[in-house]
């Protein structure tokens, strides 16, 4: 607590300096982004500051290397190991760093790297400059979408010289292969192949090509840590340096172009992105694109923190999640025997229609990305939706998270179904939409990715329990079937909800059976609701307890013995992923009606979920990371991100009102690197998620509804103006109007839409997306009456 006291101090007042007290809007909205928000406890693929948006190329400092977690770059670690090329999706690569005299990096990166200090760090979306100041060295960052750009400022040197610790272990694991070789004086190429992961089963091969802008006038290379004759490095060990003398304050620049299909594709990726040596040019560029994307909303009012933080989200969302593809369209196949290059779809001039991309999980991203994307990008659904497509055609199922062109089986469930019914309801149809369907359906049967529990890869698995499902309509505690996260009422929870969303598609694509099937079945998730589950429940928390919360069960029915709503900080509770039950109860977002009537009806239900956020505000609803079983909401994780909005559900808005606001505060409003994400943003994510609280727009159903909705809460700026695109909507923008906004005046008293009264606490899609205003009026108390009746 002393040390984010002290930081804060250090931290806020060069902001308020630049600030002066109020709010600039001369400001790009690139200008409010701060990369190193919540870096102290940083995750590989979290961190990637000379980046484009989604780019291939996630060029960055790594002051930490090993594991997935606390590693990339941590802002309390003192000293810089290398630059490298790729903070992805269980993937990684390419390290580079630069020195003077003798050459110590055959020792590792340990012995290699560079003190520095934020006092000489600048960093913002698509740039990073540091000063290693052990070795007298500037260093700056940028990108295009795959090549990665250096300038190293140098001092008086004979050797001054560039590494490539093409061995080095970096974040999820080791190297398994690499190769380089000298092309002429100035460029070399080689590639470097990544060990499988536990997660990524299969290895992956990454391609490049560098130049330099100086010639270099000697190579020297190593295997093994052992020097070695440089003809071509290639073996399980490698690495090299070239060497060059260097006047005081000389540049010296490296152009590097990456691809995952051949050496001669990454020289392609090269020259068609960076034919030139303007570094400062490409700066430019970088934050001219990242502003186009991060104006499509643009926001007036609010504090300094807010407006940063807001921006920050939005580049999290835009960010994480990378395209694999070249130029051109091509990309790695890694779904069969063997690595096929295959090519995305293109248009009548041959140029690519949709990147293919590399992603974690969807897992929970009904609740932020499917939603924030669709409204705002809705052009990304239709590129993740032909990467789907486009794995089903290849390898025989729609992915989870795919990494490396192969299926992670990341997680459990099947959120691609959320993910297109939120698109294809909404318009966004620029893919196979019949093929995308049988693969849907095709995963909500035994065999399907369902039945894959995390991370199994098995030619016969088990271990999402679909037979149990599909026979019993839940999936018992303890069963047959191998991988991870085998947690039996999570699982039978997520799957009737995507059952729910397999209807709303069938429904629109005139399936009439399949609707009347999976909306059925969706209603699963009431075999596992036990009335009598909080009877013995301590009653100093003071929940009825005759409420009910959902109970595993086991393979004869028997309920699970050992079962409370809540655990002690384990991982997860028994039963429930990352979580526990007293969360896990609302996770019926698609029927709300349904589970509010087991539990005695809506006002019993609002009694006993604003219960829960009572009792989790001590912890700021959250729990620490790796200890999700233990609070009664936990904004840290995804199974409680729609929490604080079910109240608009249980006819009492103004509650969500006052707990988004709460949590967007709480949990999501620090803006200094010792939180803000609470240690997992998750490529997008937790960034959605506070992006969509800001406005007021949310939507518990995931936006999978054959009529989607969007739930209003009250927005935290004065005026948002959302532009929409107009390849997908018929509007130009949607522009909201906060009428006496501030921390006091969080509750909605009135509410008109162009100009006419709107009663009702939720809005269709399809009429926002015609454009207009909304005008928003808020006061210190609630206004009990308005938008108590859903609409």
């Amino acid at each position: 607590m002393m040390k984010t006291a002290l930081f804060k101090q250090t931290w806020l007042v060069p902001v308020l300096l630049l600030f002066a007290g109020c709010v600039s809007y001369s400001k790009e909205p690139v200008d409010w982004v701060e990369p190193r928000i919540d870096t102290v406890k940083s995750r590989w693929f979290y961190f990637a500051s000379a980046c484009r948006p989604f780019g291939m190329v996630n060029l960055s400092p790594d002051t930490d290397v090993n594991g997935s977690w606390k590693s990339g770059y941590l802002y309390d670690s003192k000293n810089i190991r290398c630059f490298s090329h790729i903070h992805a999706w269980q993937m990684s690569g390419i390290p580079v760093m630069p020195g003077v005299g003798p050459v110590k990096a055959h020792k590792g990166l340990d012995a290699n790297m560079a003190t520095y200090s934020h006092d000489e760090e600048v960093v913002f979306p698509g740039y990073h400059k540091v000063y290693l100041s052990d070795r007298e060295i500037q260093a700056e960052l940028t990108s295009t979408c795959r090549v990665g750009f250096h300038r190293y400022r140098f001092p008086a040197s004979e050797k001054s010289h560039i590494a490539f610790n093409l061995d080095a272990k970096l974040g999820h694991g080791k190297m398994q292969a690499s190769s380089v070789h000298p092309v002429s004086d100035i460029e070399f190429e080689g590639y470097v192949t990544m060990a499988p992961t536990h997660r990524r089963k299969k290895p992956c091969t990454v391609h490049f090509s560098a130049q330099l802008s100086k010639p270099f006038t000697k190579v020297m290379a190593w295997e093994e840590g052992r020097i070695v004759e440089l003809s071509q490095v290639k073996g399980k060990n490698p690495g090299f340096c070239v060497e060059f003398s260097t006047k005081q304050d000389e540049t010296v620049m490296m152009k590097l172009g990456m691809s995952y299909v051949s050496a001669r594709q990454a020289r392609k990726n090269l020259k068609a992105e960076l034919d030139h040596w303007d570094f400062d040019r490409v700066v430019a560029e970088s934050k001219a694109e990242w502003n186009r994307w991060l104006g499509k909303i643009e926001v007036e009012g609010g504090t300094e923190q807010q407006r940063v933080k807001f921006y920050t989200d939005l580049w999290h969302a835009l960010l994480g999640r990378r395209i694999v593809s070249d130029v051109d369209g091509q990309y790695i196949d890694n779904t069969g025997d063997k690595p096929v290059a295959r090519q995305v779809r293109l248009d009548a001039n041959g140029k690519q229609l949709y990147p293919h991309y590399n992603f974690d999980a969807l897992w929970g991203a009904h609740w932020s990305l499917n939603i924030l994307w669709s409204l705002v990008y809705p052009e990304l659904m239709d590129g993740f939706g032909n990467t789907m497509a486009d794995m089903y055609q290849n390898g025989g199922l729609i992915p989870r998270g795919p990494s490396g062109g192969n299926y992670t089986y990341v997680m459990i469930g099947d959120p691609a179904s959320s993910f297109f019914a939120c698109a294809y309801n909404k318009g966004i149809r620029d893919y196979d939409i019949e093929k995308v369907y049988e693969g849907l359906r095709k995963n909500a049967f035994v065999g399907g990715i369902r039945d894959r529990a995390g991370y199994e890869a098995s030619k016969t698995p088990a271990g999402g329990g679909m037979k149990y499902y599909v026979e019993r309509g839940y999936v018992p505690l303890h069963r047959d079937g191998g991988g991870g996260h085998r947690e039996g009422a999570a699982q039978t929870l997520e799957y009737a909800y995507q059952d729910w969303c397999l209807a709303q598609l069938a429904k629109a694509l005139g399936k009439q059976s399949d609707y009347e099937f999976f909306f059925k079945r969706s209603g699963s998730y009431r075999t596992l609701f036990d009335s009598q589950a909080g009877e013995k429940l301590d009653p100093q928390y003071g929940f009825n307890p005759k409420s009910g919360w959902m109970r595993p069960r086991e393979k004869d029915g028997s309920w699970y013995k050992d079962y409370k709503p809540i655990g002690e900080g384990q991982f997860n509770s028994k039963g429930f992923v990352e979580s526990n039950s007293a969360i896990y109860t609302w996770f019926v977002p698609h029927d709300l009606d349904g589970l509010s009537e087991l539990m005695g009806g809506k006002g019993l239900a609002a009694e006993k979920l604003n219960r829960q956020f009572e009792l989790a505000g001590e912890k700021h609803y959250v729990a620490p990371h790796g200890g999700h079983s233990g609070n009664w909401v936990d904004y840290e994780n995804q199974p409680a991100t729609g929490m604080a909005h079910i109240f608009s559900h249980l006819n009492q808005p103004w509650k969500s009102q006052y707990w988004v606001r709460r949590v967007k505060e709480e949990a999501f409003g620090n803006a200094t690197p010792y939180g803000g994400y609470n240690g997992d943003e998750d490529q997008g994510q937790m960034g959605a998620l506070g992006v969509l609280m800001a406005m007021g727009l949310f939507d518990i159903e995931g936006g999978a509804a054959l009529q989607p909705q969007y739930e209003l809460t009250s927005p935290i700026f004065d005026k948002i103006t959302i532009h929409l695109d107009k390849g997908y909507y018929p509007g130009k923008k949607i522009t909201l109007i906060c009428k006496n906004n501030s921390p006091k005046n969080m509750y909605i008293q009135s509410v008109r839409f162009n100009g006419k009264s709107w009663n009702h606490s939720r809005i269709p899609h399809s009429e926002l997306v015609k454009g207009g205003r909304l005008v928003i009026e808020l006061g210190p108390e609630p206004n009990k009456q308005w938008g108590a009746t859903a609409g």
